[in-house]
């Protein structure tokens, strides 16, 4: 149910919307909105929303029927209780339902992270750095919310105007002095964060994603760039300096700006010393300051990670050894790059990449510790670009020694139809193997993987589930390998020249 209410008393829509127009009178107050008209209730505001899901000044009659006193809109409608008619209703719902919460953004420093990969971990890697220093930091992400006292899962990346408004004030009410939000393209787009002022602003990469959504490479940095609009005026943003699109955004931020790098020249570095599969070491260097890390999640993009939450601690004042020790706290993110570890001898883990960029940046990072095949178990969401379906095949080619093919989440497409479409990025497709079956496909794997190998199982990391149709049906990949590994893999014997492969059989398209 979308419902925003408060108990501190009405407010005034014409001080909250200053820049509106009025219609049937010269001021709306309100306790209470909703964008939902089926969820309206007596004396309720009625924000009627144009969202990729539908119109809601269709709504409006609906809304008044069930209650609603006023709407606020983007036209004037010919109807019987006044009306606020605003450019962007998206936009003014959100500052109406943080102002309904009494603007708990002022009372907190929020953290936004923007980016096409590792959001997650890097609000994660955050939130932890802050706990180390001592703070009381809520988030929201991926994974999951925590306002202070209570954790509960998420149901998507950034939740919607009125939930995080919600969010923001509990974690206000239960004594946060940090708030760490993981910020989405969509939701930036949708401004789903309109009415948050934000202290910190972070952009871990762009790379081309969402374009199915956005429609072009410009519009979705321009959708990443709003985060940065909503920075405090003594707010500050975070950018990767070897992002090949930190040039556009440092040119266009009009705040202080710190920059972190492993290549190319920044304010805070990395250099790796070591890198093995269960954990990697590298000196973060900040000015004449540097502190050696070790970390156990592995791979040059947790670096990055990591230097981007140590660039937000360092310029909240939180000293470099507590810094560390947050970041070294960290030693697993379900399902970022996570590690299967039953006694096997060779390495398994599970990744959540579902983009050309990110699975590379996996697959780079498991080459570097495989001393014998490096195997990918991967596929493509159905709802996900389709122009991604062949990158994804190129990356795979090119970066692993055997790419099998499955499903991820085929919905209403046959698994074939989608393979087709990512051995399209082969220039050898008798190398891609097709088994649209993903149990089976990830059983096969590691019935093949040696000593010294790694299976790489990419694409729905820490999901629990998989679509079919408009069914969801239970699946882990982390408890798929975990049982082939206890039941059927303590059985093998590797000290054989040869090891027993599961009879599945292989397809290639």
């Amino acid at each position: 149910m979308q419902h925003t209410s408060t108990h501190a008393g009405a407010i005034n829509l014409r001080t909250a919307l200053p820049q509106a127009q009025f219609f049937g009178s010269s001021d709306i107050p309100f306790t209470s909105c909703t964008s939902d008209a089926k969820s309206c209730r007596p004396g309720d505001l009625f924000v009627a929303l144009v969202t990729p899901d539908g119109d809601g000044h269709d709504d409006v009659f609906t809304a008044i029927e069930n209650g609603a006193t006023s709407v606020l809109s983007e036209r004037l409608i010919p109807i019987d209780v006044p009306v606020c008619v605003v450019d962007d209703t998206r936009e003014a719902y959100g500052q109406v339902c943080h102002q309904l919460m009494g603007q708990p953004s002022e009372n907190m420093h929020v953290i936004g992270v923007t980016g096409t990969a590792g959001k997650t971990t890097t609000n994660v890697l955050i939130s932890s750095v802050l706990e180390a220093a001592g703070m009381n930091a809520g988030f929201t992400n991926t994974l999951g919310r925590f306002d202070g006292l209570e954790t509960a899962p998420a149901s998507q990346t950034t939740p919607p105007q009125h939930q995080l408004a919600d969010n923001l004030a509990r974690m206000a009410s239960n004594y946060c002095s940090h708030a760490v939000l993981e910020v989405s393209s969509k939701a930036l787009a949708q401004r789903q964060t309109a009415g948050i002022q934000f202290d910190a602003a972070v952009l871990t990469n762009v790379r081309r994603d969402h374009l199915d959504f956005h429609g072009s490479v410009k519009n979705y940095r321009s959708a990443k760039l709003r985060l940065f609009e909503q920075l405090k005026p003594e707010g500050f943003a975070i950018i990767n300096a070897d992002d090949p699109a930190s040039e556009f955004f440092l040119e266009r931020i009009d705040h202080p700006t710190l920059t972190v790098g492993i290549r190319n020249q920044a304010e805070i570095t990395a250099t790796v010393i070591e890198r093995f599969k269960s954990e990697q070491t590298f000196l973060l260097t900040a000015g004449s300051e540097s502190v050696p890390i070790r970390t156990h999640m592995i791979g040059d993009h947790h670096v990055y990670n990591c230097l981007a939450a140590a660039a937000v601690g360092l310029v909240l004042g939180i000293d470099l050894t507590t810094i560390a020790r947050g970041l070294e706290i960290v030693d697993r993110i379900p399902g970022r790059l996570e590690r299967i570890e039953c006694g096997q001898p060779f390495g398994v883990f599970v990744d959540s990449a579902r983009t050309p960029h990110s699975l590379a940046c996996s697959l780079k990072a498991l080459r570097q510790v495989t001393s014998g095949r490096l195997t990918c178990i991967f596929g493509a969401d159905a709802d996900g670009d389709p122009a991604n379906r062949p990158l994804l095949g190129r990356a795979v080619e090119r970066y692993a020694d055997r790419g099998i093919i499955t499903s991820d989440n085929p919905r209403y497409k046959t698994p074939l139809e989608i393979a087709h479409d990512i051995l399209d990025g082969y220039d050898r497709p008798a190398r891609g193997h097709v088994m649209p079956d993903r149990a089976k496909a990830i059983e096969w794997a590691l019935g093949q993987a040696k000593p010294g190998d790694t299976v790489l199982i990419a694409g729905k990391g820490n999901e629990i589930f998989q679509i079919i149709g408009n069914q969801s049906h239970q699946f882990d990949d982390r408890e798929v390998a975990r049982t082939w590994l206890y039941d059927v893999g303590a059985e093998v014997d590797y000290d054989q020249p040869t090891q027993p492969v599961l009879k599945i059989a292989r397809h290639i398209v």
